[in-house]
């Protein structure tokens, strides 16, 4: 009698047997163990149904990397397809039917551009004889130096212009949630009048400090032996560059350009700021370049009150000498285009915060709070 098949029953693999599956994953993981009794064909079905699978993902995934990549170009380049939309006007508050304003004007998100949708604001506030005041409404945690000095310059550049023609014209800020560090710099644009910095609650800001990011991947790139052979004119050419060791002299000169970026700053804060810049426990805090709540902003003197738009905008008014019911209070915006709607809205956000690799390995000097490399920062900054 044949008992052979009683202690080794071979497996049942035909289609009608349903644990065909499981038990061809059994013994074909059975077949690391030496025992080929069982039909290599197996074997053969497994790896390419995982192969298969493999591939489908890889596929999707190319797809969607693939979709998102030329919404980005379509976002890069719609300006060469249509024409850049004007801004409008909306309403915000107040008198409907009055003819004097007070224009708020919006800094949301990451400061990488002087030139864009701010600096639209205050053209447009500037040939409006009917706005007799600004809110300054700051909700950012700063950008790079020469955007920051560019949207300041032009707000104190707003205000010489309106009161050259007899206008008091008053300047307010109104901070959301950050105000910091380049958001803070615009916001000395108010100059020295008193009770005009106001911060919500909630708000973060301070951060007054300069920073240039910096790495080092020459031992990644040794490792590798990948080497960079770049021809310069000059010793100092590429001393920042992260495929070559940091030089103590290199670094002296980096943070010379950090050092002369913030004295900039302290500069910029004493024109908004004067009493606090001579207060030298005050300003030992301030000089860290730390974040502070805005309760730690008041009593530091960096702010004048805790309140919200609504309490810049009465300060406004005020100032303006303009009566309740007297006047409407207005705000700016972008018309949507085409590919906004395909976005989500996000297409004028691509548009400005667009940056090539250039870009990315172009050094740069930032007035920023972030506890992201600042390389990265335009990837991850997202409007409110």
């Amino acid at each position: 009698m044949d008992t052979s098949n009683s202690e080794n029953p071979q497996p049942d693999f035909s289609p009608d047997n349903p644990d065909a599956k499981v038990v061809q994953a059994r013994y074909a993981g059975d077949l690391k163990g030496g025992d080929f009794r069982f039909p290599p064909r197996i074997i053969i079905e497994q790896q390419g149904r995982t192969l298969r699978r493999t591939l489908f993902v890889l596929l999707l995934l190319a797809l969607g990397v693939s979709v998102l990549f030329n919404f980005g170009l379509l976002a890069q380049y719609q300006s060469y397809i249509q024409s850049d939309p004007e801004i409008t006007e909306i309403l915000e508050a107040g008198n409907p039917a009055a003819a004097d304003k007070i224009a708020i004007i919006n800094v949301e998100g990451t400061i990488f551009q002087g030139d864009g949708f701010v600096k639209k604001q205050i053209d447009r506030i500037r040939n409006d004889d009917s706005v007799e005041g600004v809110i300054l409404r700051v909700n950012s945690p700063g950008g790079t130096v020469t955007a920051s000095h560019y949207i300041y310059h032009h707000l104190k550049e707003l205000q010489q212009h309106k009161r050259a023609n007899n206008q008091d014209f008053p300047l307010v800020v109104s901070m959301g949630g950050m105000a910091a560090s380049g958001g803070y710099y615009i916001s000395m644009a108010v100059g020295d009048a008193p009770d005009t910095i106001f911060a919500e609650e909630t708000t973060w800001t301070g951060s007054i400090g300069v920073v240039i990011p910096s790495y080092d991947f020459s031992g990644f790139l040794n490792k590798h032996q990948i080497v960079d052979y770049s021809y310069v004119s000059g010793k100092f050419k590429q001393m920042g560059s992260f495929t070559q060791k940091r030089t103590p002299a290199a670094s002296e000169k980096l943070q010379g350009l950090v050092d002369d970026s913030f004295a900039g700053f302290l500069e910029v804060v004493s024109y908004g700021r004067p009493e606090l810049v001579t207060d030298d426990t005050a300003m030992s805090e301030v000089k860290t370049g730390q974040i502070f709540t805005a309760k730690q902003a008041l009593r530091l003197g960096l702010i004048d009150k805790l309140g919200y738009l609504e309490d810049a905008t009465k300060r406004v008014a005020e100032l303006a000498a303009l009566d309740d019911g007297k006047y409407r209070v207005i705000r700016y915006q972008q018309p949507s285009s085409f590919l906004d709607g395909l976005l989500g809205g996000q297409a004028q956000h691509l548009k400005k915060n667009r940056f090539t690799v250039s870009d990315w390995a172009t050094p740069r000097a930032y007035y920023l709070t972030t506890w992201l490399p600042a390389i990265g920062e335009s990837i991850f900054d997202m409007p409110q």
